[in-house]
This record gives structure tokens, C-alpha cells and sequence, in this order.
């Protein structure tokens, strides 16, 4: 059973639940595990003022080993994920994603794909020794600086070169990673855009802004008559978009308009999509119409992955907006989702409003409810017994479940009837809350 790793890395509160001890730790485990297979360890973060800190610790780890450590800078986490598979070779993410700056996360990544769970066991494992390793003086390896990042923008930039869309576009950035890289990728486009909240001060990321808090961009997009709206995370693995009316599209939204485009360009492998529990009944509908076949899994976009690896699908995600586009990413990646996005409004000749219209959404209810032990919540007979009462009522779909990177529960319930729907949300909620008073 894993101790550190959750479902996206080690995350925590900064200097409470990661500390520069434990980052040092995991640089020099990572090193004692994988020296020798691969040569450097790269090193990425995003705009968090703790990033440096956690930077220079795990270099410090690593290096005592015996690795050489490149810096990437502040990229994107899928920008580390392509420089790890492109230069074959291991690298650390500095990152708590969508999180406030309170919070950040180390993310391993081997060859451009996080590394699977025996790995993880074994490096918690090593993080965890009483020890750890030093090499002998001449073996300590250097620290340097890794000019990476242009080459994650020329890539994407080779992929996409003829976008030319008569749109004016609002882009929030949300103080993240996205903003290092985005007007070098755009600026080579024939776009009308506009870049918000790119100024970030370390403690700003995900602040009001970003995927996280949409209705900062909805305001701009009403007030400057912007035909459409793009939304990042602090490290810019998940995108979101906005219509012309500020109104969300999410993930299966995006999900279901790519999915059909790959399809007419043959690049849609199985004539399959994956998707998790939680996507919306509506987008299977939308897919079951065109033709194509859903596949559903557990939350996490890494068992999303795994199944599109395992059969050879080519797209998968999730409605949070973290999309995977196998034959682009081997991660999320939300430049490449935008961007893929844009050539379907293109190949198809249609608005933003125009192709999600034709998909059919049915009510949907997420709560996130805080709780100081979510473990001892979750296994409270209270929670199964109302569970049993709501599991098999027919056109009702409901999960629930423990964040795998916050003290949160997660209630979501869907249905057609939009009454229902919240009634049986809320319930879950005050149970919830009221065993956590008794914890």
C-alpha cells in the first residue's frame, strides 16, 4: 500500500505536509532508483513561489547521488513530459495543478508517462529508509540549466500551423505555467486573441482565475463581446472552454466534438473514446449517435491512460478538461486540447455554440464536501446504508468518493430530473458532514 504517492503524485501543504526534507528525499531516491538507466533527471515546476525551494532540494538529493539535474524552468507539466520522452530520460513536475498556492505536488515522469505504481512503491520505499545515499566526492554530479522549453514549443508549433479563424478569442492563462509558453505557440497562428491574468507573483496561481474560477473570463468574454473563451490550470494539463454567452463547455463537451472530427479524419483508433464514471450520460448519447463507442473508468486520469494504452485508443479524458490526445501527448496537455479544438471549429466550419448545441447534457450535481479524515467517513455504515437506498434506482447515476489529493469527499449525482438530482447531493453532504464532527 502506498504512503506518500496519491492519485497524481505527492501533493501537500506546503512546508506542513511537503516539506524540503521529503523533496530532497524524493530527488535522491529518485536518483538511487533510476541511475544508470537514464543519465539526468529534468526538473520543471510551475509559477508557485514555493517551486524554487522544492527545485533546489531535489537537486540536492539527486546530485549527492550521483545524477546529474537539468533545469527546465516554469513549463507546463506536458511540456516536462515531452522533453522526458524526447531526450529518453526521467523528470520531476514541481506542481499541485488546479490546487491554490498553499499546496504543491512532485510528479515523476519516465519517458513521458507517469511512472506506474510498483515504481512508486519502490521509491517510497527508498524516500522512506532511514538513509539517504551519497556518492563519493568525484561522483557528485552537476546542477544545470536545460533549455527545453523551446523545443516543447516548436514541437507543438509543427503540428498546428495553419489555423487562421476569424474569432476573437479571450485566454486565461490563470497565473500558471501556460503563460511561458502560449504567446510563443500563438503568436505563430493567424489568431485574434487575448491573453488575461499572466502575471503571476507565486501566490496568485489559480487565484479567482484559470479553470478553477471560470467567471472571471465569462465576465470578460459578455463585456467584450469575445465570440469564444479558453481557460488553463496552475500547469495547464486541463483546458476548459467558454461560449459566446460565457457558459462552461467542458470536458465531454470537448471530448465529444474532437472525438467526432478524429473520426472523419480517420485518427479515431478503435472508433473509441475513454472516459470516467462521472462523465455525463448525454455525451454518451452525443458519441452512440456519430457511431462511436465509450469506454468508462475509474476516476483519475491515469487509468484513463492505461486503458488507452492498453488498447490503442487515441483520445480519453476527463470532464475537468484533462484530455489526452495519444497520436499529440502522452499526458494531458491543455495547449494541444485547445489547439486541437480550434482546427475542429475549422474543419467543420462551425462556431464553438454551434457543435456543442448539438450535444444533449443531462442535470449533474458535484459537491466537494471537507472532511479532517476521509478514510474513516467513507467507511461509516451510514454512508453505505444511503448508498444502498440511491445505487439501484433506475436513470440515476451516482459516485462517491475520496479526493486522492485533498481532505475532500466527492458527491456527484445525476439524472433528468434536476430536483432529484440536488435533493439526493445534499443529503449525502449533511451525512457527511455530520460524521465528520463526530471524528
Amino acid at each position: 500500500m502506498k504512503r506518500l504517492f496519491g492519485t497524481d503524485g505527492i501533493r501537500g501543504i506546503v512546508n506542513e505536509e511537503l516539506t524540503v526534507e521529503l523533496a530532497m528525499r524524493v530527488g535522491n531516491a529518485v536518483a538511487r532508483l533510476y541511475n544508470g538507466k537514464y543519465d539526468r533527471l529534468l526538473i520543471a515546476m510551475d509559477t508557485r513561489n514555493s517551486g524554487k525551494m522544492f527545485e533546489i532540494a531535489i537537486a540536492s538529493g539527486a546530485v549527492a547521488a550521483g545524477m546529474k539535474v537539468e533545469s527546465c524552468g516554469v513549463i507546463p507539466t506536458p511540456s516536462l513530459a515531452y522533453l522526458t520522452k524526447k531526450e529518453k530520460t526521467v523528470g520531476i513536475m514541481i506542481s499541485a495543478s488546479h490546487n491554490p498556492s498553499t499546496y504543491n505536488g512532485l510528479k515523476v515522469l519516465c519517458e513521458g508517462f507517469k511512472i506506474p505504481d510498483e515504481e512508486e512503491v519502490d521509491l517510497e520505499n527508498i524516500i522512506l529508509s532511514e538513509n539517504m545515499e551519497y556518492a563519493p566526492y568525484g561522483d557528485v554530479e552537476e546542477f544545470i540549466i536545460n533549455g527545453g522549453k523551446d523545443k516543447y514549443i516548436e514541437y507543438v508549433k509543427s503540428i498546428y500551423k495553419n489555423l487562421n479563424l476569424n474569432y476573437k478569442i479571450a485566454i486565461d492563462v490563470g497565473n500558471g505555467a501556460a503563460g511561458s509558453v502560449i504567446e510563443s505557440i500563438l503568436n505563430n497562428l493567424n489568431l485574434n486573441y487575448t491573453v488575461f491574468n499572466n502575471e503571476p507573483d507565486g501566490f496568485n496561481i489559480n487565484q479567482n482565475c484559470g479553470s478553477t474560477a471560470p467567471d472571471f473570463l465569462s465576465d470578460k468574454i459578455k463585456k467584450g463581446n469575445y465570440d469564444f473563451g479558453i481557460l488553463f490550470d496552475g500547469d495547464a494539463d486541463r483546458c476548459l472552454f467558454l461560449d459566446s454567452k460565457g457558459n462552461l463547455v467542458d470536458g465531454d463537451k470537448l471530448m465529444a466534438i474532437n472525438a467526432f472530427k478524429l473520426k472523419k479524419q480517420n485518427r479515431l483508433s478503435e472508433n473509441t473514446v475513454v472516459a470516467t464514471i462521472m462523465s455525463n450520460l448525454g455525451f454518451e448519447e452525443y458519441l452512440k449517435e456519430h457511431g462511436i463507442n465509450l469506454v468508462r473508468t475509474g476516476v483519475g486520469d491515469k487509468y484513463v491512460l492505461q486503458r488507452m494504452i492498453d488498447n490503442n485508443f487515441t483520445i480519453g479524458g476527463e470532464q475537468s478538461g484533462h484530455i489526452i490526445f495519444m497520436d499529440r501527448s502522452t499526458t494531458g496537455d491543455g495547449l494541444i486540447t485547445a489547439l486541437e479544438t480550434l482546427d475542429t471549429m475549422k474543419f467543420f466550419e462551425k462556431t464553438i455554440d454551434e457543435l456543442i448545441c448539438e450535444i444533449p447534457s443531462y442535470p449533474q450535481l458535484l459537491k466537494n464536501v471537507s472532511v479532517k479524515n476521509k478514510k474513516d467517513v467513507m467507511k461509516d455504515e451510514r454512508i453505505e446504508k444511503l448508498k444502498e437506498k440511491y445505487e439501484n434506482i433506475s436513470g440515476l447515476k451516482l459516485v462517491l468518493r475520496p479526493s486522492g489529493t485533498e481532505h475532500k469527499i466527492r458527491v456527484m449525482a445525476e439524472g433528468k430530473d434536476a430536483e432529484k438530482v440536488n435533493s439526493i447531493v445534499y443529503e449525502f453532504v449533511e451525512l457527511i458532514e455530520l460524521i465528520d464532527k463526530e471524528y
